[in-house]
C-alpha cells in the first residue's frame, strides 16, 4: 500500500503537521454508500479529519470517533479510525443532496450537515471510561468544527483543512487534509510566520490535484521551519465487524426482542452500518442467543 498519511515536525519542534491524500479511502466510501455529491464531501471529510486525529494517538488499542448531528438533511455523519489509521463511516441519509452554495458555487456541506447541534468526539484511550468532548457545530464544513474542537474542548492551537473534489458521475476525483498543532513555547514570530504560511496555501484539493504529495503539503504549511519527517504510514477504509459482533448486537436487544424477531421470519438480516455487509441469523439461532441471557 502505497504511504498516503505522513507526520511531519518544525526542526525545533514546536509545531507538527499530519497530512493525508484520503482519495482512495473516500473512493472506497462513496462505492459503499452510494452517497450523493455533498454527501460524499460531508463524509469525505469527517472520514479525513478522522484519520488526521488518528495520527495523534499513541497507544495500540486506542480509537477515536466524530460524531457530527447538526439537524440537516444528511441526519448524523460518523466516523471512526484506530491507532492504524484505517477509518470508517457512515451517514443517516447518503442520498441527501443540495444544490451548489449559491454564495461560492461549491458543493453546501455546511447546509446539508446543518449548524444547530454538537460535534461529539470519544476517544478510547483504553481506560475503564473514554474521554468525551462536545461543543457546538459552529459552521458544519467540518474542517472549522473540528478546529473548534481542539481549541474549546482540549485548548489546543489548531490548523485544520480537509477537501473533497467529486466529478460530475460522483466519483471522487480527489481528497485528503491537514492538521497543524502548535506545541507549548510556539513563539509570536513562529506563530505569524505559520498563518503566512497558510493563508498562501491553495485549497487541499487543488494541491493534491496539482499533484502535490502529503508530504509536500505538510512541508508547505511549515515552510521556513526546516521541517522533518517523523513517519509515514499507508491508510484505507476498512470495516473490522464480523459474525460475532453482529451476534453480541442482537443479545443487547434483551431476551423478549429476540424471541418476538425469532417469532416473525425465519431469518433476521443484519446489516452492518459502516460496510453494508449482511448478516443472517435463523430463528433457531435468535432464540439459543434469547436463552443464553
Amino acid at each position: 500500500m502505497k504511504n498516503n498519511l505522513v507526520r511531519t515536525i518544525s526542526k525545533n519542534g514546536g509545531a507538527i503537521v499530519c497530512a493525508i491524500d484520503s482519495t482512495d479511502i473516500v473512493r472506497n466510501m462513496e462505492q459503499i454508500h452510494k452517497t450523493s455529491a455533498t454527501a460524499s464531501a460531508a463524509l469525505g471529510r469527517l472520514l479525513t479529519g478522522a484519520a488526521l486525529m488518528g495520527c495523534f494517538l499513541k497507544g495500540e488499542e486506542e480509537s477515536v470517533s466524530l460524531k457530527l448531528k447538526g439537524g440537516g438533511p444528511i441526519g448524523t455523519v460518523h466516523a471512526i479510525c484506530g491507532t492504524d489509521g484505517n477509518v470508517r463511516g457512515y451517514c443517516d441519509q447518503p442520498l441527501a443532496d443540495l444544490p451548489l452554495n449559491p454564495a461560492n458555487g461549491k458543493l453546501n456541506v455546511g447546509a446539508l450537515v446543518g449548524t444547530d447541534g454538537t460535534l461529539t468526539v470519544i476517544k478510547d484511550m483504553g481506560l475503564k471510561e473514554p474521554y468525551i468532548g462536545q461543543i457546538p457545530i459552529e459552521t458544519g464544513e467540518i474542517a472549522e468544527d473540528i478546529t473548534a474542537y481542539y481549541a474549546k474542548s482540549e485548548q489546543i492551537p489548531t490548523a485544520c483543512a480537509l477537501g473533497v473534489l467529486v466529478n460530475p458521475d460522483l466519483t471522487i476525483r480527489a481528497a485528503g487534509g491537514f492538521m497543524l498543532q502548535l506545541l507549548p513555547g510556539a513563539s509570536e514570530e513562529e506563530i505569524s510566520l505559520i498563518e503566512q504560511n497558510l493563508s498562501k496555501l491553495d485549497a487541499v484539493t487543488t494541491m493534491l490535484d496539482r499533484g502535490m504529495t502529503p508530504t509536500e503539503i505538510a512541508f508547505a504549511v511549515l515552510d521556513g521551519f526546516e521541517p522533518n519527517v517523523l513517519d509515514e504510514s499507508g491508510v484505507e477504509y476498512r470495516c473490522n465487524c464480523s459474525r460475532d459482533k453482529m451476534r453480541r448486537v442482537l443479545k443487547g436487544l434483551g431476551k423478549e426482542e429476540l424471541e418476538t424477531l425469532a417469532s416473525e421470519d425465519p431469518e433476521t438480516e443484519i446489516v452492518c452500518s459502516y460496510c453494508n455487509k449482511k448478516y443472517l441469523f435463523s430463528a433457531e439461532q435468535l432464540r439459543e442467543l434469547a436463552q443464553s441471557k
